[in-house]
């Protein structure tokens, strides 16, 4: 089975649900999931944050925390995946920000840059990806490690 397709039985399985919460992904990982039939009983809501704005005003990250450290930090995936799974509800959170490109980089934080969230009872955690490629591929290697940082958490 694909990744999104086992996800989605495991979460069944488990009567659990998940919540996702996206910026330079826009979309694309919570597609993934809602491409699964039966992914109805499993997702409980995504946003798609890609202001800052919306971060701050949707998903509760700080303004403190955008100012200090950028959208593209692990503290922002940090509070945009807590943030999701308290305003959903839902027993999991996942959410993504990063530069896609091929603008916007820096030198502390290139462009493939990507922070993945996971929020959960057990807590909230975050990994930092150094991708390369075009904006296409940098947006699917994040949705594919996210989906993987799932997928181990739920095994």
């Amino acid at each position: 089975k694909e990744l999104p397709e086992g996800l989605v039985d495991i979460l069944k399985d488990k009567k659990m649900h998940i919540a996702t919460a996206e910026s330079c992904t826009g979309g694309m990982l919570s597609a993934q999931l809602i491409d699964i039939s039966g992914a109805s009983e499993v997702i409980s809501e995504s946003h798609i944050t890609y202001a800052s704005s919306a971060k701050e005003r949707i998903l509760g990250v700080s303004h403190e925390t955008v100012e200090k450290h950028t959208v593209y930090s692990a503290e922002c995936a940090f509070e945009m995946a807590q943030g999701a799974r308290r305003i959903s509800g839902a027993d999991y959170a996942l959410a993504v920000t990063g530069i896609a490109g091929p603008s916007g980089g820096t030198k502390e934080t290139p462009v493939g840059t990507v922070f993945v969230g996971l929020s959960s009872a057990e807590g909230t955690k975050v990994e930092r990806f150094n991708f390369r490629g075009d904006r296409a591929r940098i947006r699917t290697l994040a949705c594919l490690n996210a989906l993987n940082m799932l997928r181990k958490e739920l095994i």
